[in-house]
């Protein structure tokens, strides 16, 4: 795993400082500590750092193909190198070194973009052809490597992390409203944009040309397209979805180096444990995290799997202090305000990892491919209470009845937040009864929120047309389909950015077994039924490997990773956000409604309600703003509990 970085200026007889380059490069020192290199051509210049997991001693970058006159600058694994090193040495071509890297740059020259679909794995990469003057940049089909990029009318210029981009002078430190509406209502963008307004992310599937000044991006991959195969039989499904995995996790322990395991006690992380156990002939060493309040701590759950797996069990326990000293320092790593207070959990139990192994196994991705989220068969299941209850009632008693009985209930009322969430009190269209029903703020509240003349052309009632356009994109022909192929598009892409950002900030690479694109493609020719059936989620995973793991977790519910945010805001860490969030010269009091922020922490610090998502989110910006638009130092800013 590697950080990647480069720029071509636009005028050719400009010449791309060296120095520059080496500071763009060095702001990447994390997430490659073993080795860096430099390519620099007139105006054309890519940087590398190294973490070394294959080769170690030859796979330095960029390199170059024989002749000296392609380049490339690569992240990545790609589990298939050696097959495809047979079929390009057959062909002639003559390899320096045993790195997938090399593979990567053959294959190019020999296939060009086309070769894309030969590789397996996961990459972000940059290739500088000489010959035609043309840069080429790619991101994997998934977005498990991250990759973005500004496109000014002096240069072009693209890294790993967005920090990278900020050396440059010419990129404005400007907040992009667009972005920043999606994130207050999901934490995501759903489409290329970022918090910063000249910085896109080339989005996952994605390739793109940069010749003669002129950027063309085009989709190389998409599982759009796949249909549902009516002709496999249960039976039959569940075989193959156990070769598929079991050969992507024997593909994802290729590494000259000593492996692991992220392991939470959740059914995912569980079977990937247990398969990963099966092929290898010691003992695998897993890792895990957990807070000291009881209701943040499953390492009871964690060690079940563990003990099942005969594995090396190695534990942190993280505190309130060290959460909040850690967080500044995270919203740095991932560049943009964190979204999931997990985040931070995930970046401890990596520092932990980084002690005895430099590449580690995760369980990410599952929920996205089999319907593992509650929010899904919830939704379903609203949409069908919908029709039933207003088939025999008029639509109009929800409004005029319903809705206003529930809102007169007291906030503590048994189910009075489990009804808010229901078709009794929601209308029944997607935006609501999927979006705002789990989005951090829905677009009626948005419309109180936003204040100032920085929110002019951003409608909020507009907040969800990039996940829309994703939905309504899709060629499935169920709803759970469309829904499962969106969320893939966004929501999955953020949690492999954090997954990838915290886990670099360590120096420790991770890998995602469920999101080998062979098996993400038969995921999506499942059936629903394979999926969700009744109140039972991933299905075809429960019945493929269910007999493999404990039954207490094959049965336990769905809990996410658990965060006592909650608690720490309505006791001793509620006033240092709200003194963070509503300051006389804060960033949220100058854009959002102070009054309507009070009224958050007022209830929740009472009891009253549960808004501890919104100040988190709210914090997070904050933070953000003062270390990337004011640039305050790391070092000025202290979380303490007050």
């Amino acid at each position: 795993m590697c950080g990647i970085c480069g720029i071509v200026y636009k005028d050719k007889d400009r010449t791309v400082d060296r120095e520059l380059l080496v500071k763009m490069t060095d702001t990447l020192t994390h997430r490659g500590p073993d080795d860096c290199g430099y390519y620099l051509k007139g105006n054309v210049a890519l940087g590398h750092r190294r973490l070394s997991i294959v080769d170690l001693s030859l796979g330095h970058q960029p390199i170059a193909n024989e002749d000296g006159t392609l380049w490339i600058s690569y992240n990545g694994e790609i589990y298939n190198h050696r097959d495809i090193r047979r079929d390009l040495e057959s062909k002639g071509h003559r390899y320096k070194t045993n790195s997938d890297t090399e593979s990567v740059l053959h294959c190019f020259e020999e296939y060009g973009s086309a070769g894309l679909h030969r590789l397996r794995g996961m990459f972000a990469f940059a290739l500088y052809d000489e010959n035609s003057e043309k840069l080429f940049i790619a991101r994997d089909r998934l977005g498990i490597k991250p990759l973005y990029y500004v496109d000014t009318p002096r240069f072009f210029a693209f890294a790993s992390e967005i920090k990278a981009l900020l050396v440059l002078d010419d990129v404005r430190r400007e907040v992009d409203y667009h972005a920043l509406l999606q994130i207050l209502a999901l934490k995501y963008t759903s489409d290329d944009s970022t918090m910063f307004a000249d910085i896109k992310k080339l989005e996952p599937g994605h390739y793109l040309d940069l010749q003669r000044g002129i950027v063309s991006i085009a989709r190389y991959w998409d599982c759009n397209t796949i249909q549902t195969d009516t002709s496999l039989s249960e039976p039959d499904a569940v075989n193959r979805l156990r070769e598929l995995l079991d050969e992507s996790v024997r593909l994802r322990l290729m590494a000259d180096v000593p492996l692991g395991m992220f392991l939470s006690g959740g059914v995912d992380s569980t079977i990937i444990a247990a398969r990963m156990a099966k092929m290898v002939d010691r003992p695998i060493a897993t890792f895990s995290v957990a807070f000291q309040e009881r209701e943040a701590n499953e390492l009871y759950y964690a060690r079940l799997a563990a003990k099942h797996a005969g594995a090396s069990q190695h534990e942190i326990t993280m505190t309130t202090e060290d959460f909040f000293a850690a967080l500044p320092r995270m919203i740095y790593h991932e560049d943009e305000p964190v979204a999931h207070p997990s985040s931070v959990a995930l970046n401890c139990v990596s520092r932990l990892a980084s002690k005895h192994v430099k590449v580690v196994l995760t369980g990410e991705g599952s929920d996205e491919l089999f319907g593992g989220y509650e929010r899904y068969y919830q939704t379903l299941y609203n949409l069908k209470a919908d029709r039933m209850l207003f088939s025999v009632l008029p639509r109009s008693m929800r409004r005029g009845l319903f809705r206003p009985l529930i809102d007169m209930l007291p906030y503590k009322f048994p189910y009075r937040n489990k009804a808010l969430r229901t078709t009794v009190y929601l209308d029944n269209d997607l935006e609501t009864i999927f979006l705002d029903n789990y989005s951090t703020f829905s677009r009626a509240m948005l419309s109180e929120l936003l204040t100032g003349s920085c929110w002019n052309g951003h409608d909020p009632r507009a907040v969800y047309s990039g996940f829309m356009d994703h939905y309504n994109r899709s060629q499935a022909n169920t709803l759970l389909g469309k829904l499962l192929y969106a969320d893939v598009k966004t929501y999955l892409v953020e949690l492999l950015m954090k997954q990838d950002q915290m886990s670099m900030a360590a120096s420790i690479e991770s890998r995602v077994p469920f999101l080998d694109h062979k098996l993400v493609e038969f995921a999506f020719s499942l059936p629903d039924k394979l999926k969700i059936k009744g109140f039972n989620t991933k299905r075809a995973l429960r019945l493929a490997f269910g007999p493999d793991i404990p039954q207490e977790i094959l049965n336990r519910p769905k809990a996410g990773f658990p965060v006592p945010i909650n608690r720490w805001f309505a006791g001793e860490y509620h006033q240092m956000a709200k003194n963070l969030v509503l300051g006389k010269d804060s960033f949220c009091g100058e854009i959002l409604d102070r009054k309507l922020i009070e009224s958050y922490f007022s209830l929740h610090q009472q009891g009253k309600y549960n808004h501890s998502d919104r100040i988190w989110t709210l914090l997070n910006l904050e933070l953000w703003h003062r270390i990337f638009i004011r640039r305050e130092s790391l070092d000025s800013i202290r979380l303490l509990p007050q």
